[in-house]
């Protein structure tokens, strides 16, 4: 089958139509699918019926799969589904690419929701390599010769004191730390594309001071988040997300009060990012996570 596909914005998203993916699909779908989240970054499928066995097989249709999480545990019985529960503290509310902080994060990730609030709870998705073509050339040079640190462990609240639950979820998520270089411009393994690597678990650049440091990352990331880079989801129970983790970012803004929002996450694993030197990311500290990557 030729598969319906429409843009949902002009330079990340599209939207697949006709197809349900409870069923099995066959190769030519899967490369087709593959071809268009080469192309548009992130595909939406509206009004799946599925549970998380589905999901699971869908996802793998891309690759081996991941477990949940490398620290936070999986859903009872599923251990390749992490759920993102409002009620668990489960509000990504800051930019970031799926896991970074290991050696090698996820090829791609699924999003499944199952509790979606009446207003709010949209997840918004950049595309990291017109982020780096907006760069001006003698910026983007610089960016290419750069590598950041990648850490689980850091200041989530932001100077701000945690509740008893945020503390709970903080104390899980860094217990176990990671610290991973990365090149700050990451070479495409399919495509071949560049794009600006970084996001929230990057934070400092090897060889600056702390202040320089983040000034630089905030000054590429200003480029990732501009409006034309980003597509908005508004979720309805049912739909499912795939977005390429190798070059994209993501943002769940939290401006849906104490009201409910429950998604499922099952992610494809990835391989070792390279820069435009052609040399691989690097750990520094923690291990492998080998329990993790497939």
């Amino acid at each position: 089958m030729t598969l319906e596909i429409r843009k949902v914005g002009g330079r990340i998203g599209a939207e697949v139509l006709g197809l349900d993916l409870a069923g099995a699909l066959d190769p030519q779908t899967v490369t087709e699918l593959n071809t268009a989240l080469l192309a548009h970054k992130a595909l939406f499928f509206r009004g799946q019926q599925l549970d998380d066995a589905a999901q699971t097989r869908f996802a793998a249709h891309f690759g081996p799969l991941t477990t949940a999480h490398p620290t936070v545990p999986p859903l009872d019985g599923q251990p390749n589904v992490l759920p993102v529960d409002s009620a668990d503290g489960g509000r990504a509310n800051h930019w970031h690419t799926d896991v970074t902080f290991v050696r090698t994060p996820p090829k791609a990730s699924t999003l499944r929701s199952l509790v979606v609030p009446p207003y709010g709870g949209n997840t918004l998705i950049a595309n990291t390599q017109t982020a780096y073509q907006d760069m001006p050339p003698t910026l983007r040079e610089l960016a290419d010769r750069l590598w950041a640190v990648h850490t689980n462990d850091y200041d989530y609240a932001q100077g701000r004191e945690l509740d008893e639950k945020e503390a709970e979820r903080r104390a899980v998520f860094t217990s176990r730390t990671y610290r991973t270089a990365h090149p700050v411009v990451r070479v495409h393994p399919e495509s071949g594309e560049r794009g600006l690597f970084i996001g929230g678990f990057a934070q400092r650049i090897l060889g600056l001071p702390g202040h320089e440091s983040h000034d630089l990352l905030r000054s590429l990331q200003a480029y990732v988040t501009r409006p034309e880079n980003v597509v908005r989801w508004r979720w309805a129970e049912g739909d499912l997300v795939l977005f390429d983790n190798r070059a994209t970012q993501h943002y769940a803004p939290d401006d849906y009060d104490d009201l409910p929002r429950r998604l499922h996450r099952v992610t494809v694993a990835g391989d070792v990012p390279v820069g435009v030197s052609g040399e691989p990311s690097y750990l520094i500290e923690g291990d492998e996570a080998a329990h993790y990557t497939g």
